[in-house]
């Protein structure tokens, strides 16, 4: 024990004569902070990130019980660390969910819903981070209801989604990002992660559940960024656990999304456990899938680029031809698929702008689920070099009863697209 406080008093002194800050915790509770879970704590919260980051960087610790807050804004060189025995909620009230109109790296008005809130918001930030083993919850439940038209138990956004929050964490322009550890619970209605123009970020052993029938709660959306690292992460969500897309409407200049990496995920969603692309789109390349499990979803991997009709409110479209290439999907495992386990579809319309998609590989994949996989392109050569080797997919017809309620949803969803006149049944490597 002596050797090692040696060891800790000879690096203190080192790092004072050589003039360099030493990281400090910052303890949110000094700054006001109440952790009773009815006490709003937006501004405690942020004055403690306001003065880690103006004192050289550190931790702004949350800990000992649940703090509710509104948007706070991480600074470079903060890592927000959530201890296990807290849990940051976010506030029941939309109003305290700002938006960003100063946002330095984006522009708001042409982010998807025309809104840049967020609870966890970091503009051209670096260095920075959230850890911990405790929970960032959003709070859904406060904004959303039963929607009475669903059978099967849907629900919808209770005050509409001008009033409905978007996102939980936004990163906007950020290099070197780490997420680690943490558990995500409930955003309300909206993505749980948009990584957007980022560089040089890491997701680690990340839990996010939200109740699948929660809407448009996607997982990680990341975005036109580029090295970006996700293993050991466990998904579950009412929309797409994970989206890789390209959509620079909002950014200054056109942005490629590329290098992406996800590997050794647990995955289960209403719609698609991967989903890459959507309407004009720019370039997705270079990305590779592998160790995946993903279960009890409506797609496994998706890319559909559907119908471009104009820039209607809400809407979330790029403004680019959308070139997808060199994807690799290796050693992933699907069961209780109610759509298909793999499918490419391409709009006919002439709104949607695609260049081509080319050069998919799928090694390894197994699947069991109520349909086969297909490939549909607007005319021939849109669409090429897509390779299936060592492949299983296994239609289960007995599934459509078997499963649970969304096997209906999720197979009259895929029954839209039959039948075009490019489309391509992967039937002979069906096993039925």
């Amino acid at each position: 024990m002596d050797d090692f406080r040696r060891l800790g008093m000879c690096a203190v002194a080192a790092a004072i004569a050589a003039g360099t800050a030493i990281a400090r915790d910052f303890d949110i509770r000094d700054c006001g902070a109440v952790g009773d879970g009815k006490t709003l704590n937006t501004s405690a919260i942020q004055k403690a990130i306001d003065r880690c980051s103006a004192e050289g960087g550190g931790r702004v610790v949350v800990e000992g019980g649940t703090y509710v807050t509104g948007t706070v804004i991480l600074r470079s060189g903060v890592e927000l660390h959530v201890e296990a025995n807290a849990v940051v909620m976010g506030s029941p009230d939309w109003r305290d969910w700002k938006d960003q109109p100063d946002a330095r790296h984006i522009d708001t008005y042409m982010c998807p819903r025309h809104r840049s809130a967020a609870l966890i918001f970091a503009d051209e930030a670096e260095n920075v981070a959230i850890t911990g083993r405790g929970t960032i919850h959003g709070n859904g439940m406060a904004f959303v209801e039963k929607d009475p038209s669903s059978a099967s138990g849907q629900l919808r956004r209770r005050l509409g989604i001008d009033k409905s929050p978007p996102r939980l964490v936004l990163f906007a322009g950020c290099r070197r990002v780490k997420v680690l550890d943490v558990n995500i619970s409930y955003p309300p209605a909206g993505w749980s992660f948009w990584v957007h123009d980022c560089d040089d970020v890491v997701f680690d052993r990340v839990s996010i559940v939200v109740d699948v029938d929660f809407p448009n709660a996607d997982g990680i959306h990341v975005n036109c960024s580029r090295d970006v690292r996700i293993s050991n992460c466990d998904i579950e969500t009412g929309d797409d656990s994970i989206i890789v897309r390209a959509n620079s409407a909002s950014l200054k200049e056109n942005k490629p999304c590329e290098r992406v990496s996800v590997v050794n995920c647990n995955l289960r969603s209403y719609s698609s456990g991967v989903r890459i692309g959507w309407t004009n789109d720019g370039v997705i390349r270079d990305c590779t899938f592998s160790n995946l499990t993903i279960r009890d979803s409506v797609c496994g991997i998706g890319l559909l680029l559907p119908y471009g009709g104009g820039r209607e409110k809400f809407s979330d479209q790029g403004r680019e031809a959308t070139l997808v290439e060199n994807l690799s999907f290796s050693n992933i495992v699907m069961d209780r698929i109610y759509a298909r386990p793999v499918y490419v579809e391409i709009t006919t319309n002439e709104t949607t702008r695609v260049e081509s998609v080319r050069n998919l590989r799928f090694t390894n994949v197994t699947s069991r689920g109520l349909m086969p996989p297909m490939v549909s392109a607007p005319r021939p050569g849109v669409v090429r070099d897509v390779f299936f080797s060592d492949c299983r997919f296994e239609i289960d017809p007995a599934g459509k009863t078997a499963y649970r309620n969304g096997g209906e949803v999720g197979f009259a969803f895929c029954q839209r697209f039959e039948g075009r006149e490019h489309g391509r049944n992967v039937e002979n490597m069906v096993e039925k």
